[in-house]
């Protein structure tokens, strides 16, 4: 039978939000949550089976959504002619990253909580699995101009992991230092010019 108590319903997510804030998951206390809204353990045992189902809870679905939107953006992405996805990089980049920067903004504390305080969950290596469909999509437009016979230079797979990575840590690190949205949003602007005139100068082909 479900809890009937919205009340306690929120203020259990908005104390365990705060409690993981300052503790992150493997530090935070289900008894310091239930202190601080001075109700039993038992009570939040009666919403959440234990502290991952309330971490859960926190970042489940904006965590899924990212990474699902995210996922069919690339596939999107691969189906464009290897052409039409070279000509159209520099705005098909800023298009699909400026969501990608609002979506984490509109749910900052959702992201914070797996960039900063996920250790020992699920969503420990969340960003990694960002960092892997970067590269995937890096690999095969890489296969697809060597396939159509386009003049390219071969970068191997480590190198494209790395810049991928470098590329979400950027991302999250406006996030992990908890900058304000209008002034992540001018790094972010510049992270995506650099990541993506980078690109163009390793894949030695011309921006215009």
């Amino acid at each position: 039978m479900k809890p009937t108590n919205e009340k306690l319903a929120a203020d259990l997510l908005e104390a365990g939000k705060r409690e993981f804030l300052a503790h992150g998951f493997q530090g935070a206390s289900l008894r310091n949550i239930a202190g601080a809204l001075n109700v039993t353990t038992g009570a939040i045992y009666r919403y959440y089976a234990d502290k991952e189902a309330l971490f859960d809870a926190l970042v489940e679905a904006p965590a899924k959504e990212l990474e699902e939107r995210y996922r069919k953006a690339q596939q999107g992405f691969a189906a464009l002619p290897v052409r039409e996805q070279l000509s159209g990089l520099p705005e098909l980049s800023r298009n699909g990253q400026n969501w990608i920067f609002d979506y984490i903004y509109d749910h900052f504390d959702a992201f914070r909580l797996i960039a900063c305080c996920s250790a020992g969950t699920t969503y420990e290596h969340y960003i990694d699995v960002l960092v892997e469909i970067e590269t995937n999509s890096g690999r095969v437009l890489l296969d697809r101009m060597e396939e159509e016979g386009l003049p390219v230079r071969r970068i191997d797979d480590d190198l494209i992991h790395i810049l991928a990575d470098a590329l979400f840590s950027g991302i999250f690190e406006t996030v992990r230092h908890s900058l304000p949205r209008d002034r992540a949003a001018r790094y972010f602007d510049s992270l995506r010019e650099f990541y993506a005139a980078g690109w163009f100068r390793l894949l030695g082909i011309s921006q215009s």
